[in-house]
């Protein structure tokens, strides 16, 4: 477990910031960028989720989630190398996938079927859940770019995890707005 008794260390004063292995890097370098968009996705799941008590099968699924991106940002936070390392490294591995995979299915199961393209809006966990899904798809962004980096690895693992859990945001605010019956829907050109 992690035990932080000191929460400024002054390290930081540089502009740089300690990954878990490997030599300090810059606040801006892509990896920070990257595993730091995972954590802003997980502050804003943490705020939908203030709207989401009503819906305890649902809140269970984003509190399993919010786990899940401190394990991705944990991931993210220890570059792979060649070099062997004397622990082993904490990794989304498939079974997590999988499981987002499965929450999707159950809660698109109840859902009416889309016939437009819905506004991000609705009831208040809908909002929430559609502005996460918005900062999840710019963490899934970094974590492209990143992978393509030269020297760089993003594992298939976590490139899964993140992709699908864009969808499952998304599958979510539509559960949250009455099982997609109180979507707001997108019409083309209304106010032209």
């Amino acid at each position: 477990m992690v035990k932080l008794n000191k929460i400024y260390t002054r390290t930081g004063d540089d502009g740089t910031t300690g990954l878990v292995a490997g030599p300090r890097r810059l606040k801006h370098d892509l990896r920070v960028e990257a595993y730091g968009t995972i954590d802003e996705t997980n502050s804003v799941i943490g705020v939908a989720r203030l709207h989401t008590t009503d819906m305890p099968e649902l809140d269970a699924m984003l509190m399993r989630i919010q786990n899940d991106l401190f394990d991705l940002g944990a991931d993210l936070s220890t570059p792979e190398t060649d070099k062997p390392l004397s622990y082993e490294p904490l990794r989304i591995i498939d079974s997590q996938v999988e499981r987002i995979e499965r929450d999707i299915d159950t809660l698109n199961a109840g859902l009416e079927p889309l016939r437009s393209f819905i506004l991000p809006a609705g009831s208040r966990a809908s909002a929430h859940l559609h502005l996460a899904r918005t900062v999840a798809r710019r963490a899934e962004r970094l974590m492209v770019a990143l992978s393509r980096s030269e020297g760089e690895r993003v594992s298939p693992a976590a490139m899964k995890y993140v992709n699908r859990l864009s969808d499952f945001l998304f599958v979510a605010a539509r559960h949250a707005n009455d099982q997609g019956r109180a979507d707001v829907l997108w019409v083309p050109g209304k106010n032209r």
